[in-house]
């Protein structure tokens, strides 16, 4: 996935970029850096072509900008856009490769562009990396980032907003000496229970079951793109954080330990970056092959039945 922190150069300057794909669109912020307390900080927006695996980010708005025991400028003075190419090619590994420009002129090439999808806690703490974090277990609702996001709108830099303050947590009023504060509450994300509770069940099908066993086979029923499930069966949890990849991940249940009538329901953890939450289920049952597509969504949950014959 492309959500996720990012290390690397943007035009020789050190970055951490913090990328988040909400739907096709990107959000977050980029930390142009000489260390931990010499920076400047941009909320970011963009968005990510599947088809042509580009993404396409620019420093939005000047969040922050600190300045240390350093000598040297802060870097960051200049907004960029950046193009780059995603690449997987193997080994866990990730790269943005591609070519930064002036913001507000794009016929301008700044340099280049090499990021590296790092697997390491990030350098700048800040309100995405509970986004990060917990992508894949839900916090890739659009709900949650929305919400996430208007904690994340900067205070405009001023006079009164000193280098060692962090203008999202406080600036000084201009009505009055003392500080303001802004207190961010901690966003609440539903359990899987809740979830399974809340959402509609769908009937997608039925199935006879006979034999000694039942094999199931859960795949990404399209582009693999982070989609996670649980699965109930019978009201109870039987299985959860189950990964939707290109290979089958595969279960099996006794025929002895169910009742006449069974309800598997596929629960989504998340959307994946591109919602619906899919599955292509295939069981085998006494040599037979069935086949379901699953599709999960906020509102609801995907359900087969499993009776006895």
């Amino acid at each position: 996935m492309i959500t996720g922190v990012w290390k690397g150069k943007i035009n020789k300057q050190k970055t951490e970029l913090k990328i988040i794909q909400n739907g096709d669109s990107l959000i977050g912020c980029s930390y142009y850096y000489e260390s931990i307390d010499h920076y400047r900080r941009y909320s970011i927006k963009g968005y990510f072509d599947p088809v042509t695996n580009e993404a396409v980010w620019w420093d939005d708005r000047l969040i922050e900008e600190k300045s240390g025991q350093l000598l040297s400028p802060i870097p960051g003075k200049i907004p960029l856009l950046s193009r780059a190419d995603f690449n997987c090619p193997g080994g866990n590994k990730m790269m943005l490769d591609g070519k930064a420009v002036k913001k507000e002129n794009d016929a301008e090439i700044k340099g280049d562009v090499h990021l590296d999808k790092s697997n390491n806690p990030p350098m700048f703490d800040d309100e995405w990396d509970f986004i990060i974090d917990n992508y894949i277990t839900g916090a890739n609702d659009p709900y949650i980032i929305d919400s996430v996001s208007k904690f994340a709108e900067p205070w405009p830099i001023n006079k009164e907003t000193t280098a060692s303050e962090n203008p999202l947590t406080k600036i000084e009023s201009p009505r009055e000496s003392k500080s303001v504060t802004k207190t961010v509450e901690p966003v609440k994300t539903p359990t899987i229970e809740e979830k399974f509770v809340s959402r509609k069940k769908i009937l997608t099908r039925e199935i006879p079951v006979t034999g000694d066993s039942i094999e199931l086979r859960f795949y990404d029923n399209a582009e693999i793109d982070g989609d996670s499930i649980s699965l109930f069966l019978n009201n109870q949890l039987i299985f959860q954080h189950i990964r939707l990849l290109g290979t089958a991940y595969i279960i099996k249940l006794a025929v002895s330990e169910l009742k006449e009538s069974n309800e598997l329901i596929m629960v989504a953890e998340n959307l994946g970056s591109i919602p619906p939450n899919t599955s292509y289920m295939v069981a085998i049952v006494d040599d037979k092959r069935y086949e379901a597509r699953l599709e999960s969504t906020e509102g609801s949950s995907a359900m087969v039945r499993f009776v006895k014959k």
